[in-house]
């Protein structure tokens, strides 16, 4: 069973960073996606960013494009999310996720994910 975990959440000012990190166990298959969305109070969750475990290739939404990177360490199985100029907009619980790679869905509109139990970003002055 493949189980992201994911940390690093918190509570931070306007302008300033933050860094999720997530450990996924029970991958399988030799190409997944990994990625991070969020959701905000009342919303539908919503995709931030995934990359392409084989390929490298990444997404992002518009929103964060400019100012979030996700990355990987392969070897632990790892996915991180460096988010930075946060604004109160970003406020959010953000989950990490992690599926098989889809050959006709890619990893943005993947919908095999499994979720982690997300952690909570608060940004506010």
């Amino acid at each position: 069973q493949v189980r992201p975990v994911e940390s690093g959440g918190g509570s931070v000012r306007p302008g300033g960073s933050l860094r999720l990190s997530c450990v996924v166990s029970g991958l399988v298959s030799p190409r997944n996606c990994l990625g991070w969305f969020r959701q905000h109070p009342g919303k539908e969750r919503e995709r931030v960013a995934t990359i392409d475990t084989v390929v490298g290739t990444t997404s992002y939404d518009d929103s964060v494009k400019a100012r979030f990177t996700i990355s990987q360490e392969k070897a632990k199985n790892s996915v991180y999310l460096q988010m930075n100029s946060l604004t109160l907009e970003d406020t959010a619980m953000y989950y990490c996720a992690a599926a098989p790679y889809n050959r006709w869905y890619g990893c943005s509109r993947n919908s095999l994910y499994s979720w982690g139990q997300g952690t909570q970003v608060t940004v506010s002055p």
